[in-house]
């Protein structure tokens, strides 16, 4: 069976890599990192993403959004990954899934469309819980609403709103994080266990779409940078050693790329062998990024340890992502358990 984006899914990718080549690159990311002090959210990117449909992507038409799947939703994330964009995009279109899935009519009514349009900024969090205050929420402090564990180790999610936020920090410069207390909760009324353990799922698959964008990127800088980089009067791309980790680089992200793509597919079409194929992508994704992010500092030479360079960018984001919602050896042992118990 051929398996691969379709024409439309692809010049849809190619928009926001596009947007942010042209009026969001390295130059305006180094501008956030180097300003712990801003929210981390720019004005210009927020907009953009509200305008283009980036955040309605999933949201039904009845609510004014696309109505598109998370097939769709993971070509935006590796994109953004791609560019390591700041903002809240995957928080928000996180928490108007858990809402289109599982909250009342009037919870839908009042949410999704202010957040298919940018208009409100949503998180999601599985740790903590609405009672006890939620340890780290990724834009936190300028979240909306945040959707999180009705009570610690129990089935059920909540809204959250008006919560208080304090910053946490991080050394990915790239995002922002705040735990929250207090505020308001209302309990989402369709979620169910299974339901529950869905939506990571679909948050898993946005977080390994990131890295394997993140693992590309860094692939195609190093590749280009070594084939200019010269010593002894040849470029150092023409070394054997390099050329056979450049070869191996890219066998494994391309493998990660069709991993994500298709846990985004069995997601969207129920299919059995989801659950599987989400730790399959997690894990793969994962790994490829750190050695992907690892090989773009050693193979630009002195200049890629370097506060200058972009690759720390890179490095330090796929190093934050790989650990969300189980790090390699989690997503191994979850392989484990799904194909080798009784």
């Amino acid at each position: 069976m051929f398996f691969a984006l379709t024409s439309d899914q692809q010049e849809f990718g190619a928009a926001v890599r596009d947007y942010l080549a042209e009026r969001f690159d390295l130059a305006a990311v180094r501008t956030v990192v180097e300003d712990p002090s801003s929210d981390g959210n720019p004005e210009s990117l927020w907009r953009a993403a509200g305008e283009q449909g980036w955040t309605a992507v999933t949201v039904g038409e009845q609510h004014d959004g696309l109505g598109l799947g998370l097939v769709e939703a993971q070509v935006i994330a590796r994109a953004l990954g791609a560019g390591v964009a700041p903002g809240p995009w995957r928080g928000t279109v996180l928490a108007a899934e858990a809402i289109r899935l599982a909250g009342s009519e009037e919870q839908q009514a009042a949410w999704l469309p202010k957040l298919a349009a940018g208009e409100a900024v949503g998180g999601l969090t599985t740790r903590g819980s609405a009672a006890s205050g939620l340890p780290v929420v990724e834009y936190g402090a300028i979240a909306d609403v945040v959707v999180a564990p009705t009570e610690d180790g129990l089935p059920g999610l909540s809204l959250v709103t008006g919560a208080s936020s304090t910053p946490v920090g991080s050394y990915d410069g790239t995002t922002r994080l705040a735990s929250l207390t207090g505020g308001t909760a209302e309990a989402l009324p369709g979620i169910t266990v299974d339901l529950q353990r869905h939506l990571v799922d679909r948050a898993t698959v946005l977080v390994a779409a990131d890295l394997v964008g993140i693992a590309r990127e860094a692939l195609s800088r190093t590749v280009a940078y070594d084939r200019e980089r010269t010593q002894f009067g040849v470029p150092v791309g023409s070394f054997q050693a390099l050329k056979h980790a450049m070869a191996d680089l890219h066998v494994g992200v391309t493998m990660a790329e069709h991993a994500a793509l298709y846990a985004a597919h069995a997601l969207d079409a129920g299919l059995d062998g989801a659950e599987l194929a989400v730790a399959v992508a997690k894990a793969k994704c994962s790994d490829v990024a750190l050695q992907a992010t690892a090989a773009m500092i050693q193979f630009h030479g002195g200049i890629g340890y370097t506060w200058e360079h972009e690759a720390h960018f890179f490095y330090k984001r796929a190093k934050r992502l790989a650990g969300q919602y189980g790090d390699v050896a989690v997503s191994r042992e979850r392989i484990a358990s799904l194909t080798l118990a009784p």
